[in-house]
């Protein structure tokens, strides 16, 4: 989903501190979230910048600036210059993790999600600010799908006519360019798909406003040498080898294309923040600058990124920013090139899409019979199957697999409740427990609980006859104490953790304890999605040959097998290779299941069926149980798992569909209650275990939801009745898959209702046109009817 943020910077200064305004919401939306804060005084921040400029400068990189001014290459200087960047980089950031400035940034972090889609909009009138490279802002490199934009805090809506061009114009203005080559950028826009570019080479002033006139420009695109003056507060364009233009000489022409629809400015040229707060006063909507002088090499590899990712789909932003990040290529002979394109936007405007710059035609149908119900539904079906195979077709490529994702997610935590499973019993060390047992002198030395405390826990829990007793706690190393060392080794429902290693991810694995018998291991792998949420059970694996770990049944299954051990089930596997406890089998997850796409499926995998419930089991803190009396009947027969809830300590904790942000996260511990209750829950009780449709099953099901939206555009209501009935029927939808949901059937819903309200548009756009047809075929008609009776009447 994409996210719109605005930091307004108030009145201020570097020697006084600057009121910072943060506002957080939806894209087309108003802000949702507002929150004021502070930037601290920090004077010397415009030297570190000075210095970094100063030393940048002194490279020259044949610069796209005014022809003259150009220098040799300088590389003896290179060093100096990425030095000078790191000191502004390490002194920025520091600023920005203020005290005063904190509350601003944990708003940031509790609102947006690292998956989101984020704009960014600065809007600042202090030239120092907008010179600041804002995109190397630690938090803001949290985000991957984030970018930046400059804007004044003043600015007005330009109402443009609605008018499309059908190919996307391009105005290309190649000024003065000795020493530089401007034939790549040239060649680079006669390329672009479904565009229309018009070249001006070394114009003239009168030439260039003619055509500026003369036009509805979509792109106003600048090559050649260019500079700012009057500390930013200006720019100035070469025109050719004579002439040089200021944007406000070029202002009633710029302003007259501006009012025609011109919505980016793209100056790929040297020093730029100059040109785009000129422009800025005119309206304009969005522009593309270099906030320092460009290598001519790093324009050039610049326009060649953006424009395949622009042109190709993405969003203005998202093309900004990879066609930035991909010059980091060049940095060892053009160093900081990822710091110079930087976009100046208009925060009235939305960044239009390539796409959305031009307008397709398409002939009018020539039909102007009403259709037959027969007809009418052949066309339907025909056009929810095109529909179908569209949706399916993109969803197998993976673009609806997060949407989907989140969708389960959400249904996941709307669950009823079923509350605690009685069968297992939870020793949680918190950061009070670690903290008492450090206060009574006990060495935690790679490990969250002492020796001591882990002997003597074992022993009150022994008194008791657990039915397994998990030790989800790495030991990799020896035990000192030798009735730890005995206690150990001969405590035969005892299960203890290694971690698994894998070569591709370079995880070289832990070792179990040693003093644990090889049966009695289990390895304490999580498989966590692209996001990092932990929505799959891994039961078994073949580890690795070098691995450190030889476990090859998962923690939960080993504590699992124990208690069903008492029952008579045995654990085995069917000729498929899917894990059987009883009559209960866990088939196996395939790389294509429900929302995903192309996963991988290794070993034996099942989806997470959570137990829907605030906590999974009953808890009980480690000093709490070694101090106190104890229900005897709260141990006898459970599974008794021992793991760590402390936050302050190394923290094991895990996203879930319950909670991504750091805050909201699961203790690794629950997790494995969870995994232990599921296998337990789905033995015992019949609980459902999560499963996906087949193939063919889930084509049928989003092509009758297709079929569905065909036969609401049968009805040919108004749009906002129309809009009212498909946010009906898509209720119902989600009523009905979170249903099967709870039943253990995860169904697909995004791909259903894309399916239904694309259907629905697609023949209520289509039935609105027919009937415009026939409408004005039976007009021509009545006037043609009314013609000929009238020379009736003459001939009379």
């Amino acid at each position: 989903m994409s996210k719109l943020v605005a930091i307004k910077f108030g009145e201020g200064s570097f020697e006084q501190g600057f009121a910072v305004t943060l506002q957080i919401g939806e894209e087309h939306e108003r802000a949702a979230t507002e929150i004021s804060g502070r930037l601290p005084s920090f004077p010397e921040m415009p030297l570190y910048y000075s210095h970094w400029q100063s030393s940048y400068r002194q490279i020259g990189n044949r610069y796209r600036l005014h022809a003259d001014q150009m220098q040799v290459t300088n590389v003896s200087m290179v060093q100096d210059c990425e030095n000078a960047s790191h000191i502004l980089r390490a002194r920025f950031n520091t600023w920005l993790r203020a005290e005063e400035f904190r509350p601003l940034r944990e708003k940031w972090l509790e609102r947006l999600s690292s998956s989101d889609e984020v704009r960014v909009i600065l809007q600042t009138e202090n030239s120092q600010l907008q010179l600041l490279p804002w995109h190397l802002w630690d938090l803001l490199e949290r985000y991957p799908k984030a970018e930046i934009g400059l804007s004044s805090p003043s600015y007005d809506r330009i109402h443009k006519p609605y008018t499309l061009n059908q190919l996307v114009n391009i105005l290309a203005i190649v000024g003065n360019s000795k020493g530089i080559d401007t034939q790549a950028d040239r060649a680079l826009l006669q390329q672009c798909s479904n565009a229309e570019v018009s070249f001006l080479v070394e114009p003239q002033r009168k030439e260039l406003t003619e055509h500026l006139w003369g036009k509805n420009w979509d792109i106003l695109f600048f090559a050649g040498h260019s500079s700012s003056q009057g500390n930013g507060e200006s720019g100035r364009i070469y025109l050719n080898r004579t002439d040089s233009l200021t944007i406000g000489e070029l202002k009633y022409a710029l302003k007259k294309a501006i009012e025609n629809g011109l919505q980016l400015a793209i100056f790929n040229s040297c020093d730029g923040l100059g040109l785009a707060r000129e422009l800025a006063d005119l309206q304009i909507p969005q522009m593309i600058v270099m906030r320092e002088p460009v290598p001519d090499q790093v324009a050039k590899e610049f326009l060649k990124y953006f424009l395949q990712g622009f042109a190709g789909g993405e969003s203005l932003y998202q093309a900004v920013r990879q066609a930035r990040e991909r010059l980091q290529g060049l940095e060892d002979r053009f160093p900081c090139a990822t710091w110079l394109p930087v976009i100046c936007q208009n925060p009235a405007q939305i960044p239009p899409t390539w796409d959305e710059l031009r307008s397709t035609k398409s002939e009018e149908d020539k039909a102007n019979l009403p259709l037959s119900n027969r007809r009418r539904f052949k066309r339907t079906v025909l056009s929810s199957l095109a529909v179908t195979a569209l949706v399916f077709g993109v969803r197998l490529v993976g673009l609806l697999e997060n949407p989907e994702i989140q969708a389960f997610d959400l249904m996941m935590r709307s669950r009823p409740a079923e509350g605690l499973d009685p069968r297992v019993l939870i020793v949680t060390i918190d950061d009070d427990d670690l903290a008492i047992q450090r206060q009574n002198g006990e060495s935690l030395i790679g490990a969250s609980i002492s020796e001591k405390s882990l002997n003597k826990l074992l022993a009150k829990l022994n008194q008791y006859q657990p039915s397994a007793i998990g030790l989800d706690i790495y030991r990799d190393f020896k035990a000192k104490e030798p009735d730890l060392i005995t206690r150990l080794q001969q405590t035969q429902n005892l299960v203890g953790v290694c971690k698994g290693s894998d070569s591709t991810e370079n995880i070289k694995g832990i070792k179990p304890p040693p003093e644990i018998p090889p049966g009695n291991l289990g390895f304490s792998d999580f498989i966590h999605d692209r996001d990092g949420v932990i929505r799959r059970h891994l039961l078994f694996m073949k580890q690795e040959t070098t691995s450190l770990c030889s476990a090859s049944y998962s923690f939960s299954l080993q504590l699992a097998s124990l208690y069903l051990r008492s029952s008579g089930i045995q654990t085995k596997f069917t000729p498929e290779g899917n894990l059987q406890l009883g009559k209960t089998i866990f088939p196996n997850l395939k790389s294509r299941t429900g929302g995903y796409q192309n996963i991988d499926a290794n070993g034996g995998q099942i989806l997470l069926n959570y137990r829907s419930s605030k906590e999974i089991a009953e808890q009980v803190k480690l000093t709490q149980f070694l101090s106190s009396p104890v229900n005897p009947s709260a141990i006898k027969d459970r599974i008794v798992l021992i793991g760590v809830t402390a936050k302050g300590d190394s923290p094991d904790t895990w996203p879930t569909p319950y909670g991504i942000p750091l805050d909201e996260q699961m203790p690794g511990v629950l997790v494995q209650a969870h995994m232990v209750s599921q296998i337990l829950g789905a033995v015992q009780d019949g609980r459902p275990l999560l499963r996906a449709w087949s193939w063919w099953a889930e084509v049928a099901w989003i092509w009758g939801w297709s079929l569905i939206g065909g036969v609401l555009a049968w009805r040919r209501l108004s749009l906002p009745w129309l809009a009212l009935v498909i946010g009906v029927t898509s209720s119902v939808l989600y009523i009905v898959c979170f249903g099967l949901l709870i039943s253990g059937a995860w169904v697909p819903f995004v791909p259903s209702a894309l399916s239904l309200v694309a259907m629905a548009s697609l023949m209520s756009i289509y039935n609105n046109s027919k009937i415009k047809v026939r409408v004005g075929n039976r007009e021509e008609a009545r006037v043609q009817g009314a013609g000929r009776r009238g020379a009736g009447e003459k001939l009379q």
